[in-house]
């Protein structure tokens, strides 16, 4: 069972009560490479902060070639060199439902952000940002996008990590304000743009 439905499973048999929880999607084209290591990547930060079950976490392709498949056995073996595990995780295509349900829509590229745009429901448009933009990534804008690493060398791989890690690392300031909101608010908030750096705009 993908790892992603045995937590959902634990909680719900455990009786979890029911917490304000921030939504993010991270979203490549197949949903075997870039978008589970940015799934896992956020995982592990959210897991060292003690936020697993406050924030929910997805990642999704905007092209359905792979559902259901692993990811990439490189993405696999270069994220375990680093301690993340994506074993459990499958590829699946972004859902008209998922606009509505993460208030972070964060695509890698401009490819699968303008992909997204054409779907998005007007309302949920300004949930969408290119990952490293969100982050406000140190090496933004010179690393605009979080490249394809599928038809490249190992060291895409590595590059793609060492990207994403900056960028989770990067969220985890946002992510909190964003929490604190949540459980502040006696009802639905309205979207919160990331920030962005100055470079940025």
């Amino acid at each position: 069972m993908p790892k992603r439905l045995v937590r959902m499973a634990r909680s719900m048999i455990a009786g979890t009560p029911a917490a304000p929880r921030l939504g993010i999607l991270m979203v490549c084209m197949g949903n075997i490479c870039r978008s589970p290591t940015a799934e896992a990547v956020l995982r592990d930060r959210l897991d060292r902060k003690g936020w697993a079950d406050r924030v929910l976490v997805d990642s999704a392709g905007t092209h359905g070639y792979h559902v259901g498949a692993p990811p990439d056995p490189r993405a696999i073996e270069h994220a375990a060199r680093r301690g993340y595990d994506l074993t459990g995780l499958r590829a699946r295509r972004v859902a008209a439902a998922d606009f509505e349900r993460f208030e972070l829509i964060l695509p890698m590229d401009d490819v699968n952000l303008a992909d997204l745009q054409q779907r998005c429901p007007p309302p949920f448009a300004e949930r969408m940002w290119l990952l490293l933009e969100a982050a406000a990534h140190p090496l933004h804008p010179v690393h605009r996008e979080v490249p394809d690493p599928y038809y490249g060398s190992p060291a895409g791989f590595e590059q793609v990590l060492d990207l994403v890690e900056g960028a989770c690392d990067a969220l985890i300031p946002h992510i909190e304000r964003r929490l604190a909101a949540l459980e502040s608010a006696s009802g639905p908030l309205p979207v919160v743009k990331p920030p962005t750096s100055a470079a940025a705009k």
